[in-house]
């Protein structure tokens, strides 16, 4: 039989730094209140030059090369974004998979906000178990600098950008195998978070661009209470349906929105700070990057290794979550 194992992980910080202090110049606002409210003390900003599949390439290569895979094995490249290159196409995916000089390889986007990686690694797994595919490029990227108002005291100071990738490739070992993956939805929230102008509801216009409608809009306060509610719920069904406890999770990566929302849901779940990994302090929410920018820093810091068990736990607009179980199965050289 075959399974999907997830065998790397890379992301790309981009070098330059915004931090409280730098918002304290262009909006009402302190560092004490940020970080009070958020966790957040900064964030990346990408250059100008930069668009999220530059980002998404960057993080494929790292994520490409600890996999110890030839790039020409890759058959299958997903990009999960809400700031895609273009408004419609081409998708982030095939400029990722052109910068990455792969040919003839199916090549798509996913729009789950910051659910994005989640769904994106659902998605690898029913293509490998399936058979069709053997190695998938999974990435999250977002140059969200480019749909933010910076007049928008609510929601300016939360987000940043970043991409992180990751490639999930066929085993016939069980051991190895993603365990279990879990997405939902329900548009009947849609409300919550979202960018209202740029589509086909409300076209490019002089009103659209005049009230940065293309910028997100967040309402604060009601998404905060249904996170914490849908992500905790979530893990405990997880959990319950592989009779594992809190003490079996070797590392709990949370979407990176909200440091008291990761705190809750922790609290909640009974896991400790040694389990939880926490980047938002420093990355801000990068929404379908956050997860593996998180999973990576938690790498690179030499906390993750080989056959850890890993618990992936996000939420978004749409409104969209999930949850991922698997064990860490790098591909020995």
């Amino acid at each position: 039989m075959t399974y999907a194992a997830f065998r790397s992980i890379g992301a790309y910080i981009p070098p330059k730094i915004m931090t409280n202090q730098d918002f304290e110049k262009i909006i009402d606002t302190s560092d004490e209140w940020i970080t009070k409210r958020t966790g957040i003390k900064e964030r990346r900003i990408a250059e100008s030059n930069e668009a999220s599949s530059d980002l998404g390439y960057r993080a494929a290569q790292q994520a490409i090369q600890r996999a110890n895979i030839n790039k020409n094995e890759i058959d299958l490249v997903i990009c999960a974004t809400v700031t895609p290159d273009f408004l419609c196409m081409p998708s982030t995916a095939c400029l990722i998979s052109s910068k990455l000089e792969l040919e003839n390889v199916m090549a798509f986007d996913v729009s789950a906000a910051c659910t994005g990686f989640v769904y994106a690694l659902n998605i690898a797994k029913a293509f490998i178990e399936s058979g069709m595919k053997k190695n998938v490029l999974i990435v999250g990227a977002e140059k969200y600098s480019s749909i933010l108002n910076y007049e928008d005291r609510t929601t300016c100071f939360i987000f940043g950008d970043g991409a992180g990738a990751a490639i999930i490739s066929a085993t016939t070992n069980k051991e190895e195998a993603i365990i279990d993956v879990h997405c939902s939805s329900d548009g009947a929230y849609e409300d919550l978070i979202k960018t209202p102008g740029g589509g086909s509801k409300h076209p490019c216009s002089q009103e659209v661009l005049d009230n940065k409608m293309a910028c997100i809009s967040m309402k604060g306060n009601e998404t905060f209470k249904l996170a914490v509610k849908t992500l905790t719920s979530d893990v405990k069904e997880m959990l319950k349906r592989h009779n594992l406890s809190n003490s079996d999770i070797t590392h709990f990566i949370p979407h990176q929105a909200n440091f008291r929302i990761i705190k809750a849901v922790g609290e909640a779940l009974n896991l400790s700070e040694e389990q939880t990994v926490v980047t938002v302090d420093k990355y801000g929410n990068t929404s379908a990057a956050s997860i593996p920018m998180a999973m990576n820093f938690a790498f690179e810091e030499g906390k993750i290794k080989a056959g850890d068990t890993i618990l992936f736990d996000a939420f978004g607009g749409g409104l969209t979550w999930g949850s991922a179980l698997f064990k860490f199965a790098p591909k020995n050289k």
